[in-house]
């Protein structure tokens, strides 16, 4: 295996959740996989559809593409993924960070879901280091906390899927409060991650389409962040960036879909199974003040 390969990428924008999924393709043995794929969900009326998904598989086909690997850089909290849904069609495996465990050990408890919180519903946890095989790239893990625990980033060639850990230098960099992220965990997870080759291509997970740019872009490198990045370039220190981040983070609203994809994402894409009516159901925990508890 070799990691100096230049894999071909497909990028696929979800306007509705800022979302960018990947299709990543050896250009020899036309190996390829998936990373961080959407599956539609509207929360308005409960409705699911594949419209994203299908598009990644057209997108294949038309590749000649044999996906061996769905990637998740992390237990999103924005979007519902739709791992499972891919790997029926495909039978790849799915992979995430072995720490998606100590995060499933965080939010079973919100859904009261039953079930182990050992990552088994994955098909493979990666760990520090580790590298897999697609075709003739090397996918290598490299871990990212930080965001959230389970944050992972993957390098295939001279590209690297970040996940929330960065995004364009004109936007910065990914929230810390949800529970289990730390900002100066992230902080370390950044610099980790712009100490590789200044050429090395950065693919973001989301974007913003910030004010002032027009349009949505998801590639960037290792010297354009370092250099320009408005959170993180070179010369902020880490308790400068915390400071920040703890700041920011203070006043930002929950995602509009973190209940809803959480308990779905730390489970590998599996929605929970139907109840004796033949429907299925999510969860929303209620956050009900002392004070009104009794009249209810």
């Amino acid at each position: 295996m070799s990691n100096d390969k230049r894999p071909e990428i497909q990028g696929f924008f979800d306007e509705a959740s800022n979302t960018v999924s990947y299709l990543v393709v050896d250009p020899d043995s036309r190996a390829a996989a998936f990373v961080d794929p959407v599956l539609d969900y509207d929360p308005k009326s409960g409705k699911l559809s594949t419209a994203s998904a299908d598009r990644l598989l057209d997108a294949a086909e038309k590749a000649k593409a044999r996906i061996e690997w769905i990637l998740e850089t992390h237990a999103h909290a924005d979007h519902l993924s739709a791992a499972q849904y891919l790997k029926a069609k495909t039978g790849a495996k799915i992979g995430i960070g072995a720490h998606i465990n100590d995060v499933q050990k965080i939010f079973t408890p919100v859904f009261n879901q039953k079930g182990p919180t050992d990552g088994r519903e994955f098909d493979h946890l990666f760990k520090e280091g580790e590298s897999l095989a697609i075709g003739g790239l090397t996918v290598e893990m490299i871990g990212t906390p930080g965001h959230t625990p389970a944050c992972v980033s993957y390098r295939i060639g001279d590209a690297v899927f970040v996940g929330d850990t960065l995004f364009m230098p004109d936007y910065g960099t990914a929230r810390a409060d949800f529970p289990g992220g730390d900002a100066r965990t992230l902080y370390r997870s950044i610099r980790k991650l712009l100490a590789l080759p200044p050429e090395t291509r950065l693919f973001m997970c989301h974007d913003y389409k910030p004010e002032g740019r027009d349009h949505y872009v998801w590639e960037t490198t290792v010297a354009d962040e370092r250099a320009r990045n408005i959170h993180v370039h070179d010369g902020v220190d880490e308790d400068s960036f915390v400071a920040m981040r703890e700041k920011r983070d203070s006043t930002l609203a929950a995602p509009v879909l973190l209940l809803p994809s959480i308990q779905v994402n730390i489970r590998a894409g599996h929605v929970p199974p139907a109840e004796d009516n033949g429907k299925r159901y999510l969860k929303i925990p209620l956050n009900v003040p002392a004070e009104v508890e009794e009249s209810l």
